[in-house]
């Protein structure tokens, strides 16, 4: 056909992966993308590819060895400083780990997300697609038994040890991903290092869950507060930032420190005249940002932060001249090359100034970040510090420590640890759960599970609550373990305590009888209302069981890391804990993601939690059914149905009315009333709601249950 208009049958101008979509046009409409994170078809992996199954055949030393030979074989198209790749490597690794929090578990090293945007175009990530492009050779080399994720890591690691730290271990398992985390939450500001995660002055305000301080950095600004100098001030955002990542003062000064005494910053050169970020690249860059056409941009001349020069004399061996320096001279405040500001030492002898990267006859001042000189103006910092300083071998083994925590708090349970070079020490932060019994009888324990007196309500209640809080963005929580019957989680008010108390009690004397553990109790438990339940409603199932979950201890237990697992909403169970500015939808999406769900299996699982009763004290709202306990579709069978009106009444909740009598036949919420209102939710909705679609109502439901009892088991991979 002629095109007589001349015009190109294809769209220019609009890239609807970045810039928006026609969506755009319905901003309050909800999102459901972020349940869709990771699809299957992303990955070009063949379908029984097994990552860890792959790492069984790497040769791990002939790995390290090359590592080894890299770090100190320089590359022309990006020379190393000083003949060694060990700082850059470093920050590569430490900048991929950084980026996680314990509010909600996301970011880290964890995933090889640091290949993507929006974290391959951070400006705190400047040239950090060099580190990655220049380990491509190694990358190549190992394929498919090396991820991305592992490798990064790695990297760190070994250039710690290259240089003379003595690590305290690794793990291989991190598995890559194929997509951008696009839907993960960096932060509101429309701008790179925008600032405006404070509520006040107060610097202990950051919002929640964000750990950076500034849109586009993993921790603080390195100039100061918002750029401007002030080592107390800037102390309070390292204290809150670095919290937030799950440090104490301790690990804070120890990373700090550490990171700071090798390598170095890169400011000897004009910022302007770099290229725009990876994402914003022309197509002839092939996916490197930040690069400067105009002069020679590399070795001395390269332009990262701004900020210019290194922190210690030596910055490529492991020693304590970070100490040395930061308390034994003077520091004044000065610009580098490129404008930024920096602290550099006052009448330093020439003999403590690290040379040139490339002349070893040319010597240049160290310089300290605003962070830098918090560790010595901030009292409990400096103290921190002082000892430190009189004590290398200490520092080195709380810096490795903390390197290792930092690099792995990520990868969840010691279980999924993998390699030659996992430490045997069980640490507080892995969540340490010890086996549970195996070789019992089963049925004998649903027996006496059965004849305790609990309801269906009361025993699939438990078991959910336990369950529910893994999150499948650090792998922790979950019902391995039972540390619902632990400080702080036994008195969370999601978990109704009362109600809670009574049941834990039953299976506490179960488990006696038994030897059982009470976290597989709970499981048993839960399965057993369900199975009840579907059996009331004609259904006989018998839910797959497995066996072996331990009960955790309180001193195997760090209880203030748990307080971030506490619900404050759990859509599931039709409860919010306080009225929030996010609608109640959006939280159960946050929640369901967390959780691993998908979006069929998000609605197949509200729909039978309320028709069994499990609202949270035992409200009414979306229960749709006048069989209470049955595991039926009456709840997507009576939302669809047009014989019902709905409207507001208070609170956000909502009356549904008989069209004909306008008699109020229920009430919702807004989470039940969005699988009606929302059209792919009501896609799915529809499905379970046909006359048809009882039994796989039923079996699709213990699908979705199953997999959220079994998430913590990483035992079963």
């Amino acid at each position: 056909m002629n095109n007589t208009s001349g015009k190109c049958p294809v769209m220019h101008g609009v890239n609807t992966a970045t810039r928006g979509s026609n969506m755009d046009w319905w901003p309050e409409a909800l999102n459901l993308d972020i349940l869709h994170q990771h699809d299957h078809k992303t990955t070009p992996m063949d379908q029984n590819y097994n990552y860890h199954e792959e790492l069984k055949k790497l040769d791990v030393a002939a790995l390290k060895n090359d590592l080894n030979h890299f770090m100190t074989n320089s590359q022309e198209w990006w020379p190393s400083d000083w003949g060694h790749y060990g700082g850059l490597m470093i920050r590569m690794a430490w900048h991929a780990a950084g980026s996680y929090r314990m509010a909600d578990g996301r970011g880290g090293a964890g995933t090889g997300n640091q290949r993507f945007a929006p974290l391959n175009s951070w400006p705190d990530n400047v040239n950090l697609d060099k580190a990655r492009r220049l380990l491509w050779p190694i990358k190549k080399k190992y394929g498919n038994q090396l991820s991305w994720a592992d490798l990064i890591v790695l990297a760190g690691n070994v250039a710690y040890e290259s240089m003379g730290l003595q690590t305290f271990g690794f793990a291989f398992g991190r598995k890559d991903i194929w997509h951008p985390e696009k839907d993960t939450y960096w932060g509101a500001e429309k701008e790179w290092l925008a600032s405006k995660r404070h509520e006040s002055e107060n610097r202990e305000t950051l919002e929640n869950p964000l750990a950076a301080v500034q849109m586009g950095l993993i921790y603080v600004n390195p100039e100061g507060v918002n750029g401007v100098p002030d080592p107390l001030r800037t102390a309070q955002d390292i204290r809150t930032t670095f919290a937030r990542m799950a440090m104490d003062d301790e690990e804070t000064v120890a990373l700090t420190a550490g990171g700071h005494t090798v390598g170095k910053c890169h400011g000897n050169g004009k910022p302007e005249l770099l290229g725009p970020n990876p994402e914003a690249a022309e197509v002839d860059d092939q996916g490197l940002g930040w690069v400067n056409k105009t002069t020679r941009g590399i070795g001395r001349d390269t332009v990262s932060s701004g900020l210019e020069g290194a922190w210690t004399t030596h910055p490529t061996q492991w020693d304590n001249g970070y100490f040395y320096l930061l308390f034994t001279y003077d520091w004044e405040l000065k610009r580098s090359p490129a404008g930024a500001l920096q602290w550099e030492p006052v009448n330093i002898k020439e003999e403590d100034k690290p040379v040139d990267v490339e002349d070893p006859t040319i010597r240049h001042n160290p310089i300290m970040t605003d962070a830098d000189m918090a560790m010595i103006k901030d009292p409990i910092y400096r103290k921190i510090s002082e000892r430190f300083h009189q004590d290398h071998t200490y520092f080195s083994e709380v810096f490795a420590r903390a390197w290792f925590k930092l690099t792995h708090r990520d990868m969840g349970p010691k279980a999924r640890y993998i390699g030659p070079e996992v430490p045997t020490e069980n640490l507080i932060w892995q969540d340490t759960i010890p086996a549970g019994k195996t070789d019992y009888d089963i049925q004998s324990v649903k027996l006496k599970i059965a004849a305790s007196g609990l309801t269906r309500s009361e025993m699939i209640c438990t078991a959910w609550d336990s369950a529910r809080t893994y999150r499948g963005s650090d792998m922790r929580g979950g019902a391995n373990g039972a540390r619902i019957r632990l400080a702080p989680q036994t008195l969370w008010e999601g978990n109704e305590p009362v109600r809670l108390t009574k049941v834990l009690n039953i299976f506490e004397k179960i488990s006696e009888e038994t030897g059982v553990s009470v976290a597989d109790i709970i499981v048993l438990a839960g399965n057993l209302g369900v199975e009840q339940a579907a059996k009331a409603a004609g259904f006989d199932f018998t839910i797959p069981f497995s066996s072996g979950r331990g009960d955790a201890t309180d001193e195997m237990t760090d209880a203030a890391s748990f307080d971030v697992l506490e619900p404050i909403h759990d859509g599931y169970r039709n409860w919010l804990k306080n009225d929030y500015a996010v609608k109640a939808e959006e939280l159960m999406l946050d929640r369901t993601q967390l959780m691993g769900l998908t979006a069929h299996e998000m609605t197949v699982l509200v729909g039978g939690m309320r028709v069994l009763g499990t609202n949270y004290g035992e409200t009414k709202h979306g229960v749709f059914t006048d069989r209470v306990g049955t595991l039926t579709n009456d709840f997507f069978v009576n939302l669809t149905d047009m014989r019902y009106t709905w409207k507001p009444c208070e609170n956000n909740l909502f009356e549904v009315c008989e069209r004909k009598t306008g008699k109020v036949r229920w009430t919702a919420t807004r989470v039940d009333l969005v699988f009606g209102s929302n059209s792919i939710l009501r896609a799915y909705a529809e499905v379970y709601a046909q006359d048809d679609s009882h039994e796989k109502f039923v079996r699709d439901f213990i699908a979705a249950w199953t997999k959220v009892m079994n998430a913590d088991r990483f035992d079963l991979i």
